[in-house]
């Protein structure tokens, strides 16, 4: 069966579903004391200790973090929080060592969202289906943010933020050129090369060889998908599906921007999402697929004043192309001998009060979809990547396997592949195929 739009998914999986893409793990968490890993004690003292990732400025979430647990010290006399800010590029070093040894391991962990599969395959998340289902605040959580922390039909985590892209246009090149806002795919590709011809110091929208989060709007906009799970939904078994009719259109879309009339394939195939946005910011280029995330950066440069930003539009007029919800989650470990505590814990750190928090302090959008309205009518900024949220948003194949597709950089590679002429559209997209299924079915 094809991968789902979460929006479609069900409000409850389990019970009555930036950049932050992180690679998953791969070790095999031992068991503490019990035949499924958990501790088998749920003790209601004691001290709590929370991972969460340290930002490059990390004063504005320690803020709003110690000011949830303050909330929840007051809830529970006498028990004690203690706070780790972990640098994101030595996570899977510490999550590995936390499976494997308890003694030294968090009863509450930040995560990548694309990362949830892979934990749980390790063994290392609590399942807390009945905890999530019972919490009343989750009746407005998003369906993709929910589909985010759900493996097998369990959840393991609850959302804490979430990032989208979305298109950002230079208004006074379009003006000049007597351009109008693309409304279709087709207009967004168009109007890039009108932007290059016009302009030959500029790219016309800035692309990238390795901006897989990027380029998959072009592949779902088309009706194609990564992947396509197996047996009924929630059975986590994949095939390859980016070989698929569907899924080469939208990668022919994308790769025809690789080109002298747009971005030069000699410098814009090695560039990743990033190298998109600087050239976008200092006023090198007319457009750019980019996050909500970005918008301080971009807002930071050249381009400032003057550019505005719009849901990146899909192939009919009118439709929004899908485009993939990033951000993190926060999970349980199995391991925990403080379980209800750290339900409590998590409820009131990734609840709507500290997600409004986030917001304000670091623009990180909230997962709940009522909180996402009222923060957009302060912010008007965030309006497109919120109708993009509500309206389009997608994720990646739940498995394990997707930590090492996009570790061995198998998408990147393809559209490589194609914008060098090292090969067809069809033999590079066959290829991948091969590679993704080798992971998926390992």
């Amino acid at each position: 069966m094809k991968l789902p739009k979460a929006p479609a998914l069900s409000r409850r999986v389990a019970a009555p579903a930036v950049a932050l893409v992180l690679a998953g793990l791969t070790a095999t968490a031992c068991a503490p004391s019990t035949s499924d890993g958990s501790s088998g004690t749920d003790d209601k003292t004691g001290t709590l200790r929370i991972w969460l990732f340290q930002e490059v400025n990390n004063k504005p979430k320690e803020k709003v973090a110690n000011e949830a647990i303050a909330t929840f010290k007051k809830q529970h006399e006498g028990v004690k929080v203690d706070v780790s800010y972990i640098p994101v590029n030595t996570r899977a070093q510490k999550m590995k060592a936390a499976f494997n040894d308890p003694k030294s391991a968090p009863d509450l962990v930040e995560f990548g969202n694309t990362d949830t599969a892979g934990y749980v395959q390790d063994g290392g998340l609590a399942d807390i289906s009945k905890e999530f289902g019972a919490w009343d605040e989750t009746q407005n959580t998003d369906a993709t943010a929910e589909y985010a922390v759900t493996v097998g039909g369990k959840v393991y985590g609850a959302p804490f933020f979430v990032g989208v892209r979305a298109l950002y246009y230079r208004t006074d090149i379009f003006k000049e050129l007597g351009l109008k806002p693309p409304s279709t795919l087709d207009e967004v590709v168009s109007s890039a090369k009108k932007v290059r011809q016009a302009h030959s110091d500029m790219y016309g929208l800035a692309v990238g060889g390795a901006a897989t989060y990027a380029a998959m709007p072009f592949i779902w906009a088309n009706g194609g998908d990564l992947a396509t799970e197996k047996g009924k939904f929630g059975s986590n078994e994949y095939d390859a599906a980016i070989d698929s009719k569907d899924a080469k259109k939208g990668i022919k879309s994308y790769t025809s921007l690789f080109g002298d009339d747009n971005c030069p394939a000699a410098k814009c195939a090695q560039w990743g999402g990033n190298d998109g946005v600087e050239a976008f910011a200092s006023g090198k280029a007319g457009m750019v697929i980019a996050g909500d995330f970005n918008h301080q950066a971009i807002e930071a440069g050249k381009a400032k004043g003057k550019y505005a930003v719009i849901p990146l539009p899909g192939v009919k007029e009118g439709d929004v192309a899908p485009a993939f919800a990033g951000g993190n989650n926060l999970g349980i470990l199995k391991s925990t001998t403080h379980r209800s505590l750290s339900v409590d814990l998590l409820k009131t750190l990734a609840g709507k009060q500290t997600q409004r928090s986030l917001f304000e302090a670091m623009g990180f959008l909230p997962t709940f979809t009522d909180v996402r309205g009222e923060v957009a009518q302060k912010q008007p900024f965030v309006k497109p990547f919120v109708k993009t949220l509500n309206d389009s948003s997608k994720f990646v194949p739940q498995s394990p396997a997707w930590s090492t597709i996009d570790s061995q950089m198998i998408l990147p590679t393809m559209f490589q592949e194609i914008v060098s002429g090292r090969k067809s559209l069809d033999d590079a997209a066959g290829d991948a195929a091969k590679k993704m299924n080798e992971a998926f079915h390992q």
